[in-house]
């Protein structure tokens, strides 16, 4: 990633254990951690059994392979509100609130995988955390996609879900996990 060290410019600088910039001439040590991440599953039951919302990626990385909604966890957030953010911005949505509720009493975790973004030419390890929500009731035209990282929301039936189309790897593992599927 660096060519250069950020603090002093020497050529010098190296990464060692895949977790550290080191420059031996100034000493600055720059640690590229994981980045968190969220995904959710919204399910939307059915008569005929029940709905996992998806949307198709407008944008690389994986641009046209299905994606959770979700997103990475700004500085000063939690997860919990990194989710509900990136839902509004993505889908301009967010599941109901009861009255005196917290994030945590709508949004259920279920399960985390580690995950490599790659952007650009950077290789982001990630910490992906996934999130189920149940929304009875809710409709494709409830959402509005964000048209600049979306190209379509797709509601499937479980057994209609093409995992080789899934965009990563951690997408896949936890839609198989949330299903029960091996």
């Amino acid at each position: 990633m660096f060519k250069f060290c950020p603090s002093c410019a020497s050529k010098n600088i190296t990464f060692k254990d895949g977790k550290a910039f080191r420059c031996p001439d100034c000493g600055l040590v720059y640690f590229h951690n994981i980045a968190a991440a969220t995904g959710c599953l919204i399910i939307v039951p059915e008569p005929d059994g029940e709905r996992v919302v998806f949307l198709v990626r407008g944008k690389e990385p994986a641009a046209g392979k299905l994606d959770l909604p979700g997103g990475f966890v700004d500085a000063g957030e939690g997860v919990f509100e990194g989710l509900h953010r990136e839902l509004q911005e993505e889908l301009s949505w967010a599941p109901p609130m009861p009255e005196g509720s917290n994030l945590s009493d709508v949004y259920t975790l279920f399960a985390s995988f580690s995950n490599v973004y790659e952007y650009k030419g950077v290789s982001y390890n990630t910490c992906d955390m996934y999130f189920s929500v149940i929304v009875p009731g809710l409709k494709p035209e409830d959402l509005t996609m964000e048209k600049a990282e979306i190209t379509e929301i797709r509601f499937l039936k479980p057994k209609d879900i093409d995992f080789s189309e899934l965009a990563f790897e951690s997408t896949r593992q936890a839609v198989k996990a949330y299903l029960n599927i091996p």
